[in-house]
């Protein structure tokens, strides 16, 4: 061995540089093979005391040992290099021999590299300063260049002194403006002052250090591309820095136009106020004006819009020669979802409509009120003379969207090699219910075939896991982690695969199956127990009696199993002479379908044929009854309303012990300090554990629901669409835990319970009563915030399910109603209004008629309240013919 190489194996920098600099290139070059061997060597163990101390020496002689540029760069961009610890001034010294164009070639294929490489923005800055050449204007450069200056605050003074001492800032700050996601890096801190980028960058286009003109034209240029939120806060931040002159502004006026149409919420307001100013001064013309409202008035959001009627109220009022141009438009408005913004509007086309000359311009706002709402339309018919509503004889009908199908479950893969493949791939992700057990009957059928190519194909997806390592077994508490459980799919995949490749020992499998779960228990612990104990059976079956396939694979991707499917697999097992695993057939039994009696009658006397004693219990469980839902009992715990459940004998007769607790009595109290099932995903594993018995499988997950109202938690209403569409009743905490996901703090959560709402209504198992009346109870002891609330029934509105909608506000109205009307202290629910709009949009479109206790009184409040307008606008609604 050289002595080169075993100062770099040795990590002795300092000497390695010493000893290179004495080289000539030729020599150099001849330790070049050795060092790449080394490197190789290296990475089949990154992170081992010996790879970590021969890198940062490793890293400086391939850089220096090398003739190409390009090689250079690759070199010192090299993924397994990259945390090495070279400092950059080391490698500086040990390039900066090279010739000038060379060290710009490496350079600037350094500041090519993907952002991701990490290349040290001091490296690439020194050798800019030691070959003279342009300075980068790469993504990765200016990042660097970034946070560089962002961390020099040690060295004293503001940014906006270390940016006038950059010798590079004309480029580089162009270069701000092209590149993408980089207002992250720019907001903060969030002011502008000296040591913040718009306060720095304002600053130096007042000193000329900047040119003015290129810097806002750059501004709203990186406005109208769009992008990222946080680049177009910092972009806006800073043109408003700029203050521009009234000739600025006019100048681009088109640009102010563009933004106010396409832009995002927050820089369509600016470009608004822009071009309200100039409307406001006589500075824009009618025809721009119009162009412009034309676009804002289609927006959805109200701010603006309500804006931009003001904006026309100002502009008709001060000038009746725009009349003709500006009313017409105005009519863009009668379209929105929001009554008031419609209304706003109707009223300003009432107030003006006298000095518009036009009679085709006048027709054409009468047939525009079609789109009103059939108050104000009824007005309009009035006021403006359009058209009156053809009376429907059908009356309304409600249009849900399509209740999802069930999927029927691919069969297994039937090559080794494609199994892998979607063994890797569910591992990656989450594989959801279809995936899981799809992967997992495809381990078990191929490892009772052949073992070794199973092996074999599994090796790339094996030797990325965690656990997978050569010199150790793992244990089993070990593998499934700090708990001791296999909480969720992945876990169940690689406890399998870990099997598979030996590295849990038989004794270890055996002994989780014969004590059972040792993860203490929780409120989930009946749920997780089931779908865990299934797991460690079907792995230790695998390395000492291996089943040939599994009995519970689902048929559907709800998680049911057909029963006639089941019958034909006892009797594979029965002609092939297999042993059947108690907690795979335990798991057949709880999703095999038994809703369809004339189906299941069918397959209990073919199973009862079979004469083994898995078909006899099969026939028996056919045949059965399906037993009606356990005794339920309402608890309040805080603001929060949960369910207890008694008990279910026909889950603890039979059935093995990990199964027995799903049909224990439950109760809203038991600890909670010990839960681990945090994963969001395990959710619709469990749905498909009862798939016919959902409530029982809600009830568990109703303190998790809760969460989303009472603790802004997030995620677990991903949980609702999959009950929704599972089967059995849906009872109180089914309806409760929907009830819990509209009023969540998070958007998507409350679209997950909106899906699930649509769900239940198109399949017929919606009981609007109880939904309506959980509501009200819930949201009058704080549970559920109104507004919330409000948003999502309009979202479900919004599909057609108008109806629907209403017969649930119906019901939880009267609750929140009642402390307003009745002498209650309580000050009125933040969002009442909003809810109330909601409600009285919904009966408008659906024709609802009748009385609303409590409505009346709210209606008869002082103010013009959003509240007491709502209130009345229902008021009317309900108890007053629409004008025909």
């Amino acid at each position: 061995m050289s002595a080169l190489m075993e100062l770099v194996r040795a990590g002795r920098t300092a000497e390695v540089v010493s000893l290179l600099d004495g080289m000539t290139d030729g020599e150099r070059r001849s330790h070049f093979a050795a060092l790449k061997a080394l490197r190789k060597e290296l990475r089949a163990a990154p992170w081992e005391s010996d790879a970590r101390r021969a890198y940062p020496a490793l890293l400086v002689a391939g850089a220096a040992c090398q003739t190409g540029a390009a090689g250079v760069a690759s070199w010192i961009a090299a993924a397994d290099l990259r945390w090495s610890g070279a400092s950059p001034g080391v490698l500086l010294h040990i390039l900066s021999g090279r010739e000038t164009d060379w060290l710009a070639d490496v350079t600037h294929r350094l500041a090519q590299r993907r952002v991701t490489a990490w290349v040290p923005y001091e490296l690439m800055a020194g050798l800019v300063r030691l070959c003279g050449c342009p300075v980068p204007t790469t993504d990765a450069y200016v990042r660097g260049w970034v946070d560089h200056l962002r961390g020099s605050w040690q060295r004293g003074g503001t940014l906006l002194d270390r940016l006038r001492q950059d010798p590079h800032l004309r480029e580089l700050t162009a270069a701000l403006f092209e590149t993408d996601d980089i207002g992250s890096r720019l907001q903060w801190p969030n002011q502008d002052g000296p040591d913040s980028w718009t306060g720095a960058l304002a600053q130096l286009t007042v000193e000329g250090a900047l040119d003015r003109g290129v810097t806002v034209d750059a501004c709203v240029a990186r406005l109208l591309r769009g992008g990222a939120a946080a680049d177009q806060r910092v972009f806006l931040r800073l043109l408003k820095c700029l203050g521009l002159t009234r000739d600025e502004e006019r100048e681009r006026t088109a640009d102010w136009l563009a933004l106010a149409s396409d832009a995002t919420s927050t820089v369509a307001s600016y470009a608004q106020s822009v071009l309200g100013g100039l409307a406001l001064d006589g500075e824009l013309a009618p025809r721009h004006l119009a162009e412009m409202s034309e676009a804002v008035l289609f927006r959805t959001e109200k701010k603006l819009v309500r804006a931009q009627l003001v904006l026309l109220g100002k502009v008709l009022a001060r000038d009746a020669s725009a009349t003709g141009e500006l009313l017409p438009t105005v009519a863009q408005a009668f379209g929105h979802e929001d009554a008031e913004v419609q209304e706003r509007a109707l009223k300003l086309v009432e107030r003006h409509v006298k000095r518009l000359a036009s009679v085709q311009a006048r027709a054409e706002l009468a047939m525009a009120a079609a789109q009103l709402i059939p108050g104000l339309r009824a007005r309009a018919v009035r006021t403006l003379g359009a058209p009156p509503a053809d009376p429907d004889p059908l009356g309304y009908e409600e249009l849900l969207p399509p209740a999802p199908q069930p999927t029927r479950l691919a069969p297994a893969a039937a090559s080794a090699v494609e199994l892998a493949e979607e063994v890797g791939a569910a591992l990656a992700s989450e594989p959801g219910v279809s995936g899981f057990e799809r992967a997992l009957d495809g381990l078990v059928r191929h490892a009772h075939q052949d073992r070794d190519a199973l092996l074999a194909a599994l090796e790339p997806v094996i030797t990325r896991r965690w656990w997978d390592s050569a010199d150790r077994a793992v244990s089993g508490d070990r593998f499934a982690g700090s708990y001791g459980a296999v909480s969720d799919a992945a876990d169940g995949l690689d406890l399998l695969l870990a099997t598979l490749r030996g590295r849990i020992p038989t004794a270890t499998l055996h002994a989780r199956v014969q004590r059972g779960s040792t993860s203490r228990d929780c409120v989930h612990g009946a749920l997780f127990r089931a779908f865990e104990c299934r797991l460690w059976e079907v792995a230790h079956r695998m390395r000492t009696d291996p089943l040939p396939f599994l009995l519970s694979t689902p048929t559907w991707s709800t998680g049911l199993l057909e029963p006639a499917e089941l019958v034909e697999r006892l009797d594979t097992y029965r002609r092939l002479g297999a042993r059947v695993a108690a907690t795979d057939f335990a798991q057949a039994l709880l999703r095999v379908r038994r809703a369809d009696r004339e189906a299941a009658e069918s397959a209990a006397r073919r199973a009862a044929a079979l004469d083994t004693k898995e078909g006899t219990r099969l026939a028996a469980w056919l045949t059965s009854e399906v037993p009606a839902l356990p005794t339920v009992r309402r608890r309040t715990s805080g603001p929060r309303v949960l369910v207890e459940l008694g008990e279910v004998l026909d889950l603890q007769e039979d059935f093995p012990a990990e199964f027995r607790p799903l049909g224990r009595p439950m109760s809203v109290f038991q600890k909670r300090a010990w839960c681990h099932h945090w994963d969001d995903d395990i959710r619709q594993h469990w749905s498909a554990l009862l798939p016919e018995r959902r409530e029982l499988v809600a009830a568990r997950l109703l303190q998790d629901l809760s969460d989303l109202a009472v603790d802004d938690a997030q995620g677990a209403a991903a949980a609702l669409p999959p009950l929704a569409e599972s089967g059995g009743e849906a009872g109180e905490a089914v309806h409760l835990g929907l009830a819990y996901g509209l009023g969540a703090r998070h958007e998507e959560d409350r679209l997950a319970a909106v899906d699930a709402l649509l769900v239940l209504a198109a399949r017929g198992q919606l009981d609007v009563v109880r939904l309506g009346t959980d509501l009200g109870q819930l949201a009058q002891c704080g549970a559920v915030k109104t507004h919330r609330l409000a948003e999502s029934a309009r979202t479900a509105a919004a599909t057609g399910a108008n109806a629907t909608i209403w017969s649930v506000l119906s019901r939880t109205l009267p609750v929140l109603l009642a402390d307003l009307t009745t002498g209650g202290a309580a000050a009125p629910a933040r969002g009442l209004g909003e809810l109330l709009a909601v409600a009285a949009e919904c009966a408008e479109r659906s024709g609802a008629r009748g009385d609303l206790p409590h409505l009346a009184q709210a209606a008869t409040r002082r103010g013009s309240s959003r509240l007491v307008t709502q209130a009345r606008r229902l008021r009317n609604v309900l108890v007053e013919e629409v004008a025909a």
